[in-house]
């Protein structure tokens, strides 16, 4: 089943091999079903941004907690991981476009190296530029990302398991909304003004509104999913048909 964890998101999200192969063999695709496959990936791209800068938080989060200095024998990422790794994962979790000179400090990694890299990023079409003035600066596409994530889910769940998945959101959600008497997320932030509350409460629901933000995410994604799961096996196997038109 899909791990919706941060790690899990995260390490799926840096599986870029056969995303770009998958993309044009679905827009392809749309083109000869082009009513409501259409209006479905128009709607992913419209929500890519969204989805993804919000994403970003968490990942963020990850990558701060390895850079902070050894704790308890703990190794920094300085250690664990090569000066390239520490710039993927700066560029994987960046919110805004970045200049290489900011991304090489963020990565504790040589200029020289982080242009090189990000370079790569770009041809690889996991990053883009954006031309600021006479600075070049860097960010995720954001597109991109939201296909491949979707892409993941459909090549490893069953249409079953993402409609267990969504469910089991659905369900959560609707036990926050009747434990804290809320609507939204936004809602239960609003109640964290209350001097009533402990120091363990504010935390608990700190932690809920969280979890909650990203349950909205993942319940959006595996909605497109869903959305897109028989055209993209329909793309699947009409690629495959062709590969083995081609080697007969």
């Amino acid at each position: 089943m899909w791990d919706a964890s941060p790690v899990g998101r995260s390490s799926s999200k840096s599986e870029y091999l056969l995303c770009i192969g998958w993309l044009i063999a679905s827009v392809g695709f749309a083109f000869q079903c082009p009513d409501a496959y259409a209006r479905n990936v128009l709607s992913i791209i419209r929500d890519g941004t969204n989805i993804y800068r919000s994403m970003a938080r968490t990942l963020l989060q990850e990558v701060l907690s390895m850079s902070e200095s050894p704790r308890n024998g703990v190794q920094s990422w300085t250690e664990s991981m090569s000066a390239r790794g520490r710039i993927r994962a700066v560029a994987e979790t960046l919110r805004e476009p970045r200049s290489v000179n900011w991304i090489s400090e963020q990565a504790d990694a040589a200029w020289s190296t982080t242009n090189e890299e990000l370079q790569d990023l770009v041809d690889q079409g996991q990053l883009r530029r954006v031309e600021a003035g006479k600075t070049t600066r860097y960010q995720p596409d954001y597109t991109r990302l939201l296909f491949e994530e979707i892409r993941t889910l459909i090549e490893e769940n069953t249409r079953e398991e993402l409609r267990n998945e969504l469910a089991a959101i659905t369900g959560e959600i609707e036990e926050w909304q009747a434990t804290y008497d809320v609507e939204t997320w936004e809602e239960l932030e609003q109640s964290l003004a209350n001097a009533a509350l402990t120091s363990d409460e504010l935390y608990e629901r700190r932690d809920v509104i969280t979890r909650w933000e990203e349950n909205l995410e993942d319940r959006r994604l595996i909605k497109h999913a869903l959305a897109l799961y028989s055209d993209v096996e329909a793309a699947r196997e009409q690629r495959i048909n062709v590969a083995d038109r081609a080697t007969n």
